[in-house]
């Protein structure tokens, strides 16, 4: 069960130790954005995942770009399956 709470220092979410195996990268990725992460068994409080002191730059979204790519040309599967089509004959 996840839980979230705002507090006057930022913000901070508190998951049980199961929950967190499931979605792991999806926390370490939030406390990267600030949030503290709180790990309980039991409701109690076992582990902290806190952002790092040091300044840590991330790197920009890729989906801009990835959107700005233009395709030419047939599509790929067209030319595999007249490839294929002429190995047979």
């Amino acid at each position: 069960m996840t839980i979230n709470r705002q507090i006057s220092w930022g913000k901070v979410m508190e998951v049980n130790i199961k929950e967190a195996r499931g979605k792991f990268s999806s926390l370490i990725h939030q406390v990267e954005e600030g949030v503290e992460v709180i790990l309980t068994r039991r409701r109690i409080e076992v582990a902290r995942l806190v952002p790092s002191a040091g300044k840590t730059k991330r790197l920009p979204s890729l989906k801009k770009f990835r959107a700005a790519i233009k395709l030419s040309g047939r599509p790929l599967s067209e030319t595999v399956i007249e490839g294929r089509q002429e190995e047979r004959y």
